[in-house]
């Protein structure tokens, strides 16, 4: 793989989706720490389900504290791990009420000293939230680095540092969102959609399907 085609590659991916985004249901940057937080293995249908419940009924760190944890139980007990979840979102809440006055600190450092916030989560925010060039690596980008051959890594770390080290600045904001859709929708685990995939002829992938 070389420059010239993932240049294309991004190129392609661009301009069949100019303004991508995630597919979780948010309208401010704590909805989606909360979302994110609650995704972990776990699909955004499935999240955006209980938070369309949730966020009408408490979507500030105040509002969700004040549930406790058995209350936020009762909007997210459909989504997978949801007893640990429910825990962390409600320490999380009361982290931010108590150090960062209520508001989703656009910090590396800060969001991933918070309970169930880890790296990947941290990417999300800065990203989607704040408009930070970084790269959230899930199961998705990882296959799609690795199948096409766009940026390899044996872990999901490694595939966002070559990701970081080829994507061009210009790309670096929505690139994320590309490879996940990619991912989802079209380079999917099983058997790959490559008859229908805008980027087939760039791939490298050796087992391509029709």
């Amino acid at each position: 793989m070389n420059k010239a085609k993932r240049l294309e590659i991004l190129t392609r991916l661009r301009d069949a989706n100019p303004h991508p985004t995630t597919e979780l249901n948010f309208s401010s940057p704590f909805e989606l720490l909360v979302a994110v937080t609650l995704s972990a293995q776990a699909t955004d249908v499935s999240v955006n389900k209980a938070t369309d419940k949730l966020f009408p009924v408490a979507n500030t760190p105040e509002a969700i504290f004040a549930l406790g944890v058995e209350g936020l139980k009762d909007y997210i007990k459909t989504i997978g791990l949801f007893n640990s979840k429910a825990q962390n979102v409600h320490k999380l809440c009361q982290i931010l009420i108590e150090q960062h006055n209520s508001e989703v600190p656009e910090s590396r450092e800060a969001l991933e000293a918070l309970p169930g916030v880890g790296r990947k989560t941290a990417n999300v925010v800065l990203n989607t939230a704040f408009g930070w060039p970084t790269i959230a690596v899930d199961t998705h980008i990882y296959r799609v680095s690795n199948r096409t051959k766009f940026a390899m890594g044996k872990n999901v770390d490694k595939v966002e540092e070559k990701l970081l080290k080829v994507v061009p600045k210009e790309f670096k904001v929505d690139v994320h969102h590309w490879l996940i859709l990619h991912g989802r929708y079209t380079c999917i685990a099983r058997k790959p959609r490559c008859g229908s995939c805008i980027i087939e002829d760039l791939c490298e992938y050796k087992d391509k399907t029709e």
